[in-house]
């Protein structure tokens, strides 16, 4: 009997051992879940709740406190109509802390101010990942344009509008633009765009699309951006490519203005792509009709021609006798008479005919004769004959045509 009395004993004490550390486990985490669970939330805390009722006057909220939240509903700018935010009991939102605790105990919370500070925490991710975004002109201030962005007020320098409206500031106001958040100063309430840095990143894009798709030889259309001294660049659509003042006509052009004007639309031929300078070389001249193709249909050897004379020099002067062509009337052959200088039988300016004596297409020269229009005289027949010139003219002449 004692025996028995003994093993219930023993049996209840190791019983009551296991239970009372079990229950204290239990109690230690109960607690420690308690504090996380309900612990205080601190003034500009943005934390989850779940709309518990929506009365006339307030929307009680659910947030895990040991109080519930409360949104009034002046807060909210209802006006007494809490109907009108539209929120259910049950809807799950976002809501920023105004006070940690009340008179009345509970917390008092700003669903209007979550959706700010959230807002600005996607325009901080906006920021980041470098996203192109619409915002609204509003407005414009002596030093750029007042934008709404995400909801928010930015500002647009006037430095970072896009190139094509950087002296028309007013014609954006009322425009929807692409634009790159550049800073994100939540405590300063400051939040700067550019629209130039989104403009950069769309041709970069284009201009990736279009060497892609881009080969030597398309002819396409594009519009004169910018004029130099040495050629033209044309955007066609993407990227600038240049026209070199050489490739604008097969006339001699002094001056790239005399041939293009900034804003016209050009069709153009694309005749070199450098992708990894991004450079395009275009051509103007090689979609017109190469003179010389229509020298050899017009102008066969023995032909009478009119030149004005463009250049003199001491081995001759260099005539234009089409557009884009010039032959060159070599000194020998400006009179049966020797001459000692070009000037002294004719000056820059001149118009006067002479004959095409030879036509070297793939040298692209010709040679013209003024002398050849008469007959030499009687007493130089013999010796015309025994040193006829040759009839390449140039010979070693550079081409200065």
């Amino acid at each position: 009997m004692s025996n028995e009395s003994g093993a219930v004993l023993t049996e209840t004490k190791e019983g009551t051992e296991t239970e009372d550390s079990a229950y204290a486990m239990t109690m230690e985490d109960y607690l420690h879940y308690e504090e996380e669970a309900f612990k205080t939330p601190n003034h500009g805390d943005i934390v989850d709740g779940i709309v518990v009722r929506v009365d006339a006057d307030e929307v009680l909220v659910d947030i895990g406190a040991k109080a519930e939240g409360v949104i009034s509903s002046k807060e909210l700018g209802m006006r007494g109509d809490v109907d009108s935010v539209g929120l259910e009991p049950g809807d799950q939102i976002k809501v920023y802390v105004l006070q940690p605790e009340n008179d009345e105990g509970n917390v008092v919370l700003s669903l209007r101010r979550a959706r700010a500070e959230t807002t600005w925490i996607v325009a901080a991710e906006k920021q980041v990942d470098g996203s192109v975004i619409d915002a609204d002109v509003r407005e414009q201030n002596k030093g750029g344009l007042i934008v709404n962005i995400l909801g928010l007020r930015g500002f647009l320098p006037s430095s970072q509008v896009a190139r094509a409206y950087a002296g028309t500031l007013e014609s954006l106001v009322g425009q929807r633009i692409p634009v790159k958040i550049l800073e994100v100063n939540r405590k300063r309430n400051r939040l700067i765009v550019s629209q130039k840095a989104a403009e950069d990143e769309d041709r970069a894009r284009k201009r990736e699309e279009l060497f892609s798709r881009l080969q030597t030889g398309t002819t396409v259309k594009g519009t004169v951006s910018g004029i130099t001294s040495y050629g033209a660049f044309v955007d066609i659509g993407g990227a600038d490519g240049l026209i070199h003042i050489s490739e604008l006509s097969w006339d001699r052009v002094s001056k790239v203005t005399d041939v293009l004007q900034l804003g016209e639309e050009v069709t153009v031929k694309v005749i070199k792509l450098d992708p990894e300078q991004t450079r395009i070389s275009l051509s103007l001249r090689q979609l017109q009709q190469d003179p010389w193709e229509r020298l050899v249909q017009s102008m066969p050897i023995g032909s009478i021609v009119e030149g004005q004379v463009t250049k003199t020099k001491k081995y001759g002067a260099f005539l234009q006798i089409m557009a884009g062509i010039e032959g060159l009337l070599h000194i020998s052959e400006l009179s049966w008479d020797h001459v000692e200088r070009t000037e002294d039988v004719l000056k820059v300016g001149e118009t006067l005919h002479v004959k095409v004596i030879g036509i070297d297409t793939a040298r692209r020269r010709i040679s013209l004769s003024l002398k050849q229009l008469s007959a030499p005289p009687a007493n130089l027949v013999a010796a015309a004959v025994r040193n006829e010139h040759p009839t390449d003219e140039y010979g070693d002449i550079e081409d200065e045509s």
